[in-house]
């Protein structure tokens, strides 16, 4: 067995995790995963600036500390934290190594920075773990990367530890789906958990991180290190099982994993076994993320208090429209949010708020522009004019796109401790990737009564972003309540709970074992989450918007007394898909942000 822990979700993730998971327990491997496809646009910003920099300066912090500690106790140190300069992280390492005095070897895995083209600011391929696994089969202590798959971080360890060849599909496979549950850290612990309320407030309030207990076989257990936070259930895994996949194929450049053989046990407290993951050959491509600069954005959040919400409205869109006329941006959206009251006991909650946005490939269209226009209308528009917050410059967006290239194609590079660098072979076979017929359904459930609830009393979620799409992830934990859901929850009552996704190519994908039905949604994050195309632009609560909506859910599959269940809402107003842009935050980039925490 090999024992994985993770201390890294995210670039900014809890800066202490790799002290308390080298202190914690034991392990073999401490891995963390800080590369998302908004951390590498940031990444490339950063390096615009500095050539030398382009990696995750967080991580080098944790080190100072963490070096020590992992060499104490025979930890091996896997992250991709190297971002888009992968070399010059491994460099500073070094140089930290001889600060502290330390035997410890560094290494690194490159190649996965391809020629950008057509405006990208990079272009990255993402890699496997074959290039990891050499550099610790080299005698590496720590192995640094740019930008590979996320489970690369778990099926390196796993080739090292165990000597799989490249075709030992199933294992590969299971270590693959061990990977994923690691990967976003305490999502696995009860972190971001539909059913949260079912358990004890103390314990979600700083879950600890997880820990895969990985066997020769590719089956894994999934845990924690005792008397942490948080909790390990088959609610849990399976929630980050269907985070940000897709069909019962996952494609990755190790292997394809078969999503729809994965079985779950709850083996004991905090304890989960994951067991009879299938795999299959790779596809012959590799994906690659471009990112580029998409143009600049700004927004402004205008008040709207008390009597005539509608009539102020309509007055600043009117008033906006002319200041703008001359010289219009290209895009101007408005979203109004009704967060008033009638006969409120504050002015807070009698006060709705209305969201202008606009984007131009001219940075003062989207600020000079419009800030001036806003500013004029302070003692000029509707009763009560106020804002949030000043309206800002402008900001910078960016823009994410998948591209595939031939694996063939791409440099897999091992650098190892001593410096020599070692040329990765590409898969022995490939195989296409094609969609798995859908399986046969269980029998439907039958039932005499209904009632009309939220879905989220029977149901859990987790959704996520892909490049411009969505996943929605829905899962149930009885049979009974999977024969329902099966044939209750289908493309077209998806679209009618969520309006949004009108005109939207929205598919579902079926997993019998894992009790789950899981949605992708073409399109409706735009260009990405860079682009901050939605109030939500990584797609994080549409899941939980899903599980607020009402259906007519069968009697004896409700609880008796739900929690917090919200009054029925009047009935909706008419969508327009045209309206249908909240924005992010006010800046794609806050200037002063430190990097940890955008």
């Amino acid at each position: 067995m090999i024992r994985i822990g993770n201390a890294s979700g995210f670039y900014g993730d809890r800066f202490d995790a790799v002290r308390e998971m080298l202190t914690g327990g034991g392990l073999d491997v401490l891995t963390g995963d800080y590369l998302a496809e908004l951390t590498m646009l940031i990444l490339g910003r950063d390096q615009l600036k500095d050539p030398s920099a382009g990696y995750a300066k967080t991580f080098l912090r944790q080190m100072e500390e963490g070096l020590g500690l992992a060499h104490e106790r025979r930890v091996r140190i896997v992250a991709n934290a190297g971002g888009l300069n992968p070399a010059g992280l491994a460099d500073a390492l070094r140089a930290l190594v001889a600060k502290l005095g330390l035997p410890t070897r560094i290494a690194h895995v490159e190649g996965d920075l391809l020629p950008a083209t057509g405006g990208a600011l990079a272009a990255n391929a993402y890699l496997g773990g074959a290039g990891i696994a050499a550099c610790l089969a080299a005698g590496a202590d720590v192995v640094v990367t740019g930008r590979v798959t996320d489970a690369a971080l778990v099926t390196g360890p796993a080739q090292w530890h165990f000597g799989w060849g490249p075709e030992e599909y199933d294992r590969l496979a299971g270590a693959v789906v061990a990977g994923h549950v690691l990967e976003c850290g305490t999502q696995a612990t009860g972190g971001n958990y539909a059913f949260f309320r079912e358990h004890d407030p103390g314990l979600l309030r700083r879950p600890g991180f997880p820990v895969a207990e990985l066997h020769e076989d590719g089956s894994a257990v999934i845990t924690k290190h005792p008397g942490t936070g948080g909790l390990v259930d088959i609610g849990t895994v399976t929630a980050q099982l269907l985070y940000e996949t897709a069909g019962a194929r996952y494609p990755g450049p190790d292997v394809t994993t078969r999503l729809d053989t994965v079985r779950l046990t709850q083996e004991g407290p905090d304890r989960v076994r994951i067991e009879g993951a299938r795999g299959e050959a790779p596809p012959p491509t590799l994906k690659v993320g471009l990112t580029r600069l998409g143009g600049f954005r700004n927004e402004v959040v205008f008040v709207l208090t008390g009597l005539g919400i509608e009539a102020k409205a309509d007055l600043l869109r009117a008033q906006i429209h002319d200041a703008l006329a001359e010289n219009p941006p290209a895009e101007t959206r408005w979203e109004l949010v009704r967060t008033d009251r009638p006969d409120a006991a504050t002015e807070e909650t009698a006060s709705a708020l209305l969201r202008l946005v606009v984007r131009d490939p001219d940075p003062e269209k989207v600020g000079r522009t419009l800030t001036g226009a806003a500013i004029e209308l302070a003692l000029a528009s509707y009763p009560g004019f106020h804002v949030t917050a000043p309206p800002g410059r402008g900001a910078p967006y960016g823009v994410f796109e998948t591209a595939y290239v031939p694996a063939s194609g791409v440099p897999h590079t091992a650098v190892l401790p001593d410096g020599t660098r070692r040329e990765i072979p590409v898969p022995p076979r490939t195989r296409e990737l094609a969609p798995v017929p859908e399986p046969a359904l269980p029998e439907p459930l039958r039932t005499a009564s209904t009632r009309r609830e939220p879905l989220g009393l029977v149901a859990g979620a987790r959704s996520g972003d892909k490049g411009g799409d969505a996943n929605i992830g829905v899962w149930v934990r009885t049979e009974a309540e999977w024969r329902w859901l099966v044939h209750a929850l289908t493309v077209e009552k998806v679209r009618e709970l969520l309006p949004e996704t009108v005109g939207m190519a929205v598919t579902r994908h079926v997993l019998p074992h894992l009790r789950a039905v899981n949605f992708t949604v073409a399109g409706i994050l735009g260009e990405g989450v860079a682009s901050q195309a939605r109030f939500d632009p990584q797609a994080k609560a549409l899941g939980e918007w899903l599980r607020s909506r009402r259906l007519d859910i069968p009697e004896e599959l409700l609880p008796d007394s739900p929690a917090d269940l919200p009054p029925e809402a009047p009935a909706a107003l008419p969508y327009e898909a045209s309206a249908a842009f909240p924005p992010g935050t006010s800046a794609a980039f806050p200037p002063d942000a430190p990097e940890e925490h955008l």
